[in-house]
């Protein structure tokens, strides 16, 4: 059931980080029931002189930072995905490219179109507070064949975020192409530093207020396994880019893999790994690669 306004003044201003929880643990579990999806994430940078080597574990190959030129971007990816061997290859932000589009002088469907047609499959984020047109950009690279992986906030604003929430609603409403929202700043506002309890309450508020959404996503290289597994209890369903790479240097315990699973089960969640298009990874598909 959506939420009220007046339950939103209520919410929001709550200390009852418990109560305020629970509920948006019960809407997680109305979509998802106990599982948890993760992903295992290869990063790959931009720039083409950067290594193009990737663990074969990775269920996302995901091309990081902004690109030189619109040629360059269509040749990494190119590069990329000639040797990305079935794995889904996922690149740049897409207000990134908006600027480059309108730098070299194209539409940003002209620029998504040739990226389609070099091998790409999904946009790996569209930082909603940072795109000059978000509906349009979002519809633009549906039109284009391409998916995209997760709709972002880049910093949080000083104020009022739930009217924040309520407009990324509003942009689902529009374009029903979202698959995942991280709710989580990418980057922190210095004038308004968070804590723990902020986090929490933030991916709680986001699970209630952007039901539209399938996915409530925390980042575990960015926010840490504490975090990401707390945030499992208020609301979150999806753990982005856990590490591809099977370090056992500290003991499988610690292997990235065994540490994610672990975590999600202490949640009392059960952990299901996907790939970047979303599809669960069975054993088999862990065989063959």
């Amino acid at each position: 059931m959506p939420v009220s306004d007046s339950e939103l003044t209520t919410l929001t201003a709550t200390a009852d980080i418990i109560t305020l929880g629970m509920r948006a643990d019960e809407v997680r579990r109305r979509l998802h029931g106990t599982q948890t999806t993760f992903v295992r994430v290869a990063d790959v940078p931009a720039d083409p002189q950067g290594s193009l080597a990737f663990p074969s574990a990775a269920g996302e190959i995901r091309i990081v930072g902004m690109p030189a030129s619109r040629s360059a971007a269509v040749a990494r990816v190119s590069d990329v995905a000639a040797r990305a061997n079935g794995v889904p290859v996922s690149a740049f932000s897409l207000s990134d490219l908006e600027q480059l589009a309108a730098r070299d002088g194209v539409t940003l469907r002209a620029l998504l179109e040739d990226l389609r047609a070099a091998g790409l499959e999904l946009i790996a984020e569209a930082p909603f507070d940072r795109l000059q047109d978000a509906r349009r950009s979002i519809e633009e690279t549906n039109i284009a064949g391409l998916a995209l992986a997760r709709l972002t906030i880049h910093r949080l604003p000083s104020s009022d975020t739930p009217s924040l929430l309520k407009r990324v609603s509003d942009l689902q409403q529009a374009v029903g192409v979202v698959r995942a929202f991280a709710p989580l700043p990418r980057e922190v506002n210095p004038a308004v530093p968070t804590t723990g309890f902020d986090d929490v309450k933030q991916v709680a508020l986001a699970r209630l207020l952007v039901e539209n959404v399938s996915s409530i996503q925390v980042d575990w290289a960015l926010y840490g396994p504490k975090l990401a597994q707390v945030a499992l209890t208020f609301g979150a369903d999806d753990v982005d880019a856990v590490s591809a790479r099977d370090d056992m240097s500290e003991g499988l315990r610690r292997a990235p893999l065994e540490e994610i699973r672990r975590n999600i089960r202490a949640a009392g969640q059960e952990p299901v790994e996907r790939n970047g298009r979303f599809d669960a990874r069975d054993a088999q598909d862990e065989r063959s690669r």
